[in-house]
């Protein structure tokens, strides 16, 4: 296959093919007149005269054996078991290694079901339904859980904006007029929420920095330790980055269990402190 850098194009070295086989001319000339090394040129001569014009066709790169790739009667029984029982990829990789001897890695079935159209469930369910069920998230003690989160709310101006008093009004004008040549900002409330017993802490700040969440976070442990809660098992949060900042990890690493990140884009996993910010 030609990559985008490659000097010539199948046209190309046949051209220069010609120049040498037909026109008589050395090599190393045309390689250079072509800014190809001589090499080069001398491979493709020697698959001219080999296979004519065809042999300057673009070959696959692939290798010609793979001692590691899977037996075709592996690959049929991959699709069956996902077909039939519906099994993940973990399930299919045991069941070889149990059934037949034959052990490979995880990602390889993961491989093997996306080049089969079968990597999703809905791929191979009749009318393309998920079968996923949707698991509760339970806290079994307080502290077990500690949900945290940023909510970004617009500053409201002194005395109320025009959804208070109408567009038109003199009120909702005067703040037009102030807000003209700066912002008026937003105001990011950092909270916390313990997921047993619901007792929740809250402190409104200017930013959403990796600095601000980890004293948020140390002033949220010492308002939950004067109510009884001393010991934090798992600290949940999305993957914001002051989250996932080494700073905040590095400081709450003495104070907490488990840093649980939620998956990217699903905030229902974190959804206690979800139905708080609201």
């Amino acid at each position: 296959m030609t990559h985008r850098n490659a000097p010539l194009s199948v046209e190309g070295r046949r051209r220069a093919v010609e120049e040498t086989v037909h026109g008589g001319r050395p090599i190393a000339h045309v390689a250079a007149e072509f800014h190809i090394a001589r090499s080069t040129l001398s491979k493709w001569v020697a698959r001219y005269r080999d296979q004519g014009v065809e042999g300057l066709e673009d070959r696959s790169s692939a290798p010609a054996r793979r001692p590691s790739r899977l037996p075709d009667w592996a690959i049929e029984l991959i699709e069956q078991w996902r077909r039939k029982k519906k099994w993940p990829a973990r399930r299919i990789t045991r069941e070889l290694a149990d059934r037949y001897d034959l052990r490979c890695c995880v990602r390889t079935i993961t491989r093997w079901l996306d080049r089969l159209g079968l990597n999703r469930i809905s791929d191979i369910t009749p009318d393309g339904q998920n079968l996923r069920r949707p698991g509760t998230i339970t806290a079994h003690y307080r502290g077990h859980m500690i949900h945290m989160d940023v909510k970004k709310a617009g500053k409201i101006p002194d005395g109320g904006g025009w959804r208070v008093h109408g567009r038109d009004s003199d009120q909702a004008r005067a703040v037009t007029r102030a807000k003209k040549g700066h912002k008026t900002g937003y105001t990011y409330l950092h909270s916390a929420i313990d997921g047993f017993s619901r007792l929740a802490y809250t402190e409104a700040h200017d930013d959403q920095t990796a600095a601000t969440a980890t004293g948020f976070f140390h002033r949220a442990r010492v308002f939950f330790a004067a109510h009884g809660i001393n010991r934090i098992t798992r600290l949940i949060t999305d993957n914001g980055p002051c989250y996932t900042s080494h700073a905040f990890n590095r400081s709450i690493a003495s104070h907490v269990s488990t840093h649980q990140y939620i998956r990217p884009y699903t905030p229902r996993h974190n959804g206690k402190i979800e139905r708080y910010n609201r």
